[in-house]
């Protein structure tokens, strides 16, 4: 049997502006700014008829926005105005900018309403990226 000090660690909360490419495994609290649905499709061909759902919601905290990429169930999750705490979220890179993604490692609840207010003049979605090779 395991020993009772490994248990569950305390979640280390992560910033906005403190997110990186290629980097997973934050928590974070944030409020989500906008949501809206970019992908609906369903498939009731098959044997069970599923849907797939993709929405893209502008998410933020007191340091900066991320986009932040929901899927199918987390759609329902992710209204505007509300707060949500992800867990085990990674920054997935699309187009050279940064997303923020919870997979199914991960996880999205809604929290209680947070008191900070948004800084939306640092939206690091728009920071654009470009992978470069160094040859050493």
């Amino acid at each position: 049997m395991a020993d009772s000090n490994q248990g569950l660690r305390k979640p280390v909360f992560t910033k906005v502006d403190q997110l990186r490419p290629g980097t997973s495994g934050h928590t974070l609290t944030v409020k989500v700014v906008n949501a809206k649905i970019v992908l609906q499709k369903g498939r009731p061909d098959g044997p069970q008829p599923r849907q797939m759902r993709l929405a893209e919601c502008l998410v933020g905290d007191e340091t900066g926005l991320i986009i932040f990429t929901a899927r199918n169930d987390q759609v329902d999750l992710l209204k505007d105005g509300t707060t949500v705490v992800l867990r085990n979220a990674k920054i997935d890179m699309f187009k050279g900018s940064m997303r923020l993604a919870v997979d199914k490692w991960g996880r999205v609840e809604v929290t209680e309403p947070a008191s900070f207010t948004v800084k939306e003049d640092n939206n690091l979605s728009l920071i654009e990226y470009e992978l470069v090779n160094v040859v050493e």
